[in-house]
């Protein structure tokens, strides 16, 4: 039992008539029974609300996966089954990853009713989420104490990366459509892969003309091919130090695995065989490129709980696993980060190796601050400095691409908020210009 507001007021109301009424002896008698009145529906309160038959139950409903950098929707569904309308105020217990102090839901329920409220949580990082209790408290219509309910027991939730967007580029992979955001490549000649023979009609490319298929029917025949399946495509995601630079709310690790999962999931619907590799110091996950159809699930299952780890990565470690593990030539796009030239040259021999047998993307970051600062105006001798010195790395930025281009590595230099889109125009150029 807890105590309303109402009741400290009514109760400091009282005692300030009791003392008015020691020097005006003739309020006495009413400021008594008003008094007494207070006390006994205070009584009356607390029987309503601990022995009379009834109370309130409740239900959270939130999914068991959670996806990061989205509003999820949690549903509170409160039942009262006290003969009277009740004020709820419902406290839930959410994660501390949150750091949430004051949450807190004010909601006002019929007699024998049921009512329904929501509201939306966005994840920052991945991981596993625990829920404590929900907390209700009652208020009658005297509103004069609180019963407290813990009307939902704790419940843990997992945060995975963004499944939610995968929807969104699913259609990019079914249809030759234009989408908002992704930009239409243009196909340079036929697949090599023979799809099938089928009645000519106007707009298809007469040198695609079956001459013998035609001269058994009475129709023109031409040949349709489709894009080459069952190729092999690898992400690999650095977990060294250099991916705990954060935007947004989130670190570049986490918008390189909601890109790679996108890009994956596009691979799969394009028939292609989808694999996985994570890495910091050393080899710490690989997943085969398959095309099963839970080949997704797992790859989700392995990147919700990855985490930055603060140490040199070690792309020695990485040429040698997959020179070992992958005898077929594949796609692999590297998500990484080089901020400077250095960065870029003590890696390069090994990205070079890497390259001889297969073709390698590497995926990294523009630094949206060096923009901001190269568009200022500076007006002092400090601002020109810093302009000059991000004018310095945003130079460096692009020698990086020129020096992987000079080696045949191909490269996607973007922003966080452009990652996704960027890389699946890449994987789908590559795909239109056969260069798989």
């Amino acid at each position: 039992m807890y105590l309303n507001s109402r009741w400290y007021l009514l109760l400091f109301t009282c005692i300030v008539l009791l003392i008015i009424s020691f020097f005006f002896s003739w309020l006495f008698q009413g400021v008594l029974l008003f008094t007494i009145l207070f006390f006994v529906f205070s009584f009356i309160d607390y029987i309503l609300l601990f022995f009379l038959k009834g109370g309130v139950t409740a239900t959270r409903n939130v999914a068991t996966r959670l996806s990061i950098g989205y509003d999820n929707e949690v549903i509170l569904t409160i039942t009262n089954t006290y003969p009277f309308n009740v004020k709820a105020l419902l406290i839930d217990e959410l994660p501390f990853q949150f750091q949430v102090r004051n949450f807190e839901l004010k909601m006002s329920i019929g007699f024998r009713s049921s009512k329904s409220i929501s509201y939306f949580l966005k994840p920052l990082s991945r991981g596993e989420f625990n829920f404590g209790y929900l907390l209700c408290y009652t208020i009658s219509p005297l509103g004069l104490l609180q019963k407290r309910i813990k009307i939902a027991e704790p419940v843990m939730v997992k945060v995975y990366p963004a499944f939610q967007q995968l929807r969104k580029y699913q259609l990019i992979a079914t249809s030759d459509n234009s989408v908002p955001g992704v930009k239409k490549i243009r196909k340079l000649g036929n697949s090599l892969e023979f799809e099938k023979i089928k009645d000519y009609v106007p707009g298809d490319d007469v040198r695609t003309i079956n001459w013998k298929a035609t001269a058994r029917s009475s129709n023109l025949m031409v040949n349709t091919f489709t894009d080459a399946k069952q190729q092999q495509i690898y992400c690999l995601v650095d977990k060294g130090r250099s991916m705990k630079m954060p935007f947004e709310g989130l670190t570049l690790l986490d918008h390189s695995i909601n890109a790679c999962l996108a890009l994956l999931n596009v691979a799969l619907l394009k028939q292609d065989k989808a694999g996985l590799i994570t890495f910091s110091n050393k080899v710490n996950d690989i997943i085969a490129a398959d095309r099963r159809y839970s080949q997704i699930n797992r790859i989700l299952e392995t990147l919700y709980n990855q985490q930055t780890q603060f140490k040199e990565s070690d792309y020695e470690a990485v040429w040698i696993k997959i020179h070992k593990s992958i005898t077929q030539r594949c796609l692999l796009l590297l998500f990484t980060n080089f901020e400077t030239f250095s960065s870029l040259e003590r890696q390069l021999p090994f990205l070079k190796k890497i390259a001889q047998r297969h073709l390698v993307c590497v995926v990294f970051f523009q630094n949206t601050l060096l923009k901001e600062i190269h568009e200022l105006n500076p007006d002092s001798i400090e601002g020109i400095y810093i302009k000059t010195i991000a004018d310095q790395f945003d130079l460096e930025k692009k020698q990086i691409v020129k020096e992987l281009r000079r080696f045949g590595i191909l490269s996607v230099l973007t922003t966080p908020q452009n990652l996704s889109v960027d890389v699946i125009n890449k994987y789908l150029e590559l795909k239109a210009r056969q260069l798989l």
